[in-house]
């Protein structure tokens, strides 16, 4: 009888131990796609950006250095690789993108071309699937991250090396307030 009993326990540990490390693979699968799901909005907007850059250049020739800024930080978007440099670099082309669309306020027939009105549509929509895709990231990194240090699956966490993920956080440009001004 002792033997049976011992025989349950150690099933059920088992199944335990199973399902927690289960449901640790779950987590980071889903964080993996939730990643993904960032590198595709943001891979969309990169790809939006020469049209828009060309769109202006017809309009704007003499503004070489907006052009470059908005360059240098696309290329930079395209190659980060953590969360932390993709948010920097989606800071810095975020920024870039708003000295662009400064430079297309004082074009006023720039601002009327449809194919102008329709990348800076895409560009919106993007930028909500862009803060949509950073939420579902971070809420599933905050799902995985408490059960690494909750207990007992911190100590399953433990056993089989599953460690905290970052989060994908606005930068400190991104916190600023937002200074709105009619003439």
């Amino acid at each position: 009888m002792y033997i049976a009993l011992g025989l349950s326990l150690i099933g059920i540990l088992a199944v335990y131990l199973v399902a927690q490390y289960n449901g640790f693979v779950v987590l980071k699968t889903r964080i993996q796609e939730a990643l993904s799901g960032i590198d595709v909005q943001l891979k969309r907007r990169a790809d939006l950006i020469p049209n828009v850059v060309e769109t202006v250049k017809g309009y704007a020739k003499h503004e070489k250095s907006v052009f470059d800024d908005v360059t240098r930080a696309r290329t930079a978007l395209m190659g980060a690789q953590s969360p932390k440099e993709k948010a920097q670099a989606d800071s810095m082309l975020g920024g870039a993108l708003k000295s662009l669309f400064a430079v297309a306020e004082a074009y006023p027939d720039l601002k009327a071309n449809t194919n102008f009105q329709d990348l800076q549509r895409q560009l919106e929509d993007t930028e909500d699937k862009v803060a949509y895709s950073r939420q579902f990231y971070n809420s599933n990194v905050l799902d995985f991250n408490s059960k690494v240090q909750m207990f007992p699956s911190n100590l399953i966490a433990n056993a089989f090396a599953f460690k905290a993920f970052e989060f994908f956080e606005a930068t400190d440009a991104e916190k600023q307030s937002v200074k709105v001004k009619f003439d």
